[in-house]
C-alpha cells in the first residue's frame, strides 16, 4: 500500500483501513507472543502501513481546516 492509493480515500475509508491494520497488527504480536509467527516482516509492514494511513489522515484534517 502506498500513500497515492491512500490519498484517494476519503477520511471515513482511511478510518475503516486503520482499524483493520491495528487488528492485524494485534494479532501479528499475538502469534509472535505465542511463537506462531511465520512472517516477521509483515509486522514491520503493517506497522508502517499504520503510519501511512495516520498521515494521511493528518494531511487530510490540516487541509481541511485551512
Amino acid at each position: 500500500m502506498n500513500a497515492h492509493e491512500l490519498r484517494d480515500k476519503t477520511p471515513d475509508q482511511l478510518r475503516e483501513e486503520l482499524v483493520t491494520l491495528k487488528k492485524e497488527a494485534f494479532n501479528l504480536r499475538f502469534q509472535q507472543a505465542t511463537g506462531q509467527l511465520e512472517n516477521p516482516a509483515r509486522l514491520r509492514s503493517v506497522r508502517r502501513d499504520v503510519a501511512r494511513v495516520n498521515t494521511v489522515l493528518n494531511e487530510k484534517a490540516n487541509a481541511a481546516a485551512e
